[in-house]
This record gives C-alpha cells, structure tokens and sequence, in this order.
C-alpha cells in the first residue's frame, strides 16, 4: 500500500468497524507504515478468533450465548454475551495499541446493542495514556446504533448476524442514526486530512 501511487504522504490509514475495528487495531499495533487509525464501533480486544502474527497469538475475548436476550420484538440482543476484557481470565485478548505510532479516533455509537463499544474506547484511552501515549480522539453519538454506514445510507437497526442465524438488535433511532452517519464522515475526512495528507496530496469528498 505504501508504494501506491495514490498514497501521497509518509504511512497510510485505516478504518475499521465492528470486528474490522479490532483488526485495524492489531494491524496499526504490530505493522509499520499505520499513520493514522479510525474504529467504529470497535472493540479494544481480539475478538471471535484467535489471532496469530509471526509467534504471537491473540486469544479471543470469549463470549456466553446464555447471556443473550432477547427483545419486545423478538430481536436478539447480543450486548451483554461477551466477557469482560480486563479480567485476568480474558486479559490475554487485550491488543497491545501501547505499541501503535499514530493516532486513533474512536467513533461510539452509546446506544451500541452488540458490544460496548464506549467502554471499549475509553479502556484504550486510558491503556495509551497509561504508557505515555497521545489521548485518542473519541466521539460519542448518542441514540446511535452499531451499524454506521456511510451518510444516506438507510440506517441499519436490524438485521440477521450469521454468528447466530437470528435478526439481530443493533440499536440506534432512525433519525439520529442517520444524522451521526452525516457528521460522522465530516469527522472521518476532518482526521484523515489532519495526519495523512501529504505535501501534494488532495481530498475530493463526492457525498
């Protein structure tokens, strides 16, 4: 990615959600040439699967199918299945950002109904700092869900996970899911501009 041409200044940026979040987050953690790091609805811990790179391996968070519940709808509700990151049983998934170069920014949906994506962004302030690291960027959009598309998309509150051959609660209210789904890619460019851009390089925002 560093050689092309399109990549004007001196790493790249990455941009994740939901379990893409935590693998951006391992890959600026562990790979050189990350400048810059956005996650969206991420969690702070490998999640789902193990994780192997070179000799290390990532346990995963872990999760409990009986902590599941279900909705007035007859939704499920996946919030409170997965296990707590920061006890000792579960602290072997935690991924190592101490050890990234650039800056993150954290983007919370606090109405999140598949992890606590909130909780997850302030353990990672508080474990950068913790090791003398930049405070990330972290903005919270409040009656917002776990599925944050582009802006104009229609906003995704439901729909079936293939983990559980169910639909699936995500959370959110329409309209102010689909007002953080417009301000939340002016934050996106805002962040990509403030470290990626290079001497030649120009954004064009079509949206």
């Amino acid at each position: 990615m560093l050689q092309h041409p399109e990549v004007k200044g001196p790493g790249i940026g990455l941009l994740g959600f939901s379990k893409g979040g935590d693998l951006c987050l391992s890959m600026a953690s562990f790979l050189k040439g990350v400048t810059a790091t956005v996650l969206i609805n991420a969690c702070v811990a490998n999640t789902l699967i193990p994780l192997h790179y070179k000799e290390m391996t990532l346990l995963n968070i872990g999760h409990d199918l009986e902590r599941l519940k279900i909705t007035e709808s007859g939704l499920v509700d996946l919030v409170d299945i997965w296990n707590n990151p920061l006890e000792k049983l579960n602290c072997q998934s935690l991924i190592p950002i101490e050890k990234a170069q650039g800056p993150f920014l954290f983007i919370v949906g606090q109405d999140d109904h598949n992890w606590k994506s909130e909780s997850y962004a302030y353990i990672a302030s508080e474990r950068l700092q913790s090791h003398g690291k930049e405070k990330p960027q972290i903005i919270c959009y409040p009656n917002t869900g776990h599925c944050i598309d582009p802006p104009y998309f229609p906003p995704c509150l439901m729909s079936v996970h293939r983990m559980v051959g169910q639909e699936v609660f995500w959370g959110g209210e329409s309209k102010a899911h689909f007002m953080a789904q417009v301000d939340i890619w002016e934050q996106i460019q805002t962040f990509f501009q403030k470290y990626l851009k290079g001497k030649d390089s120009t954004f064009h925002n079509k949206l």
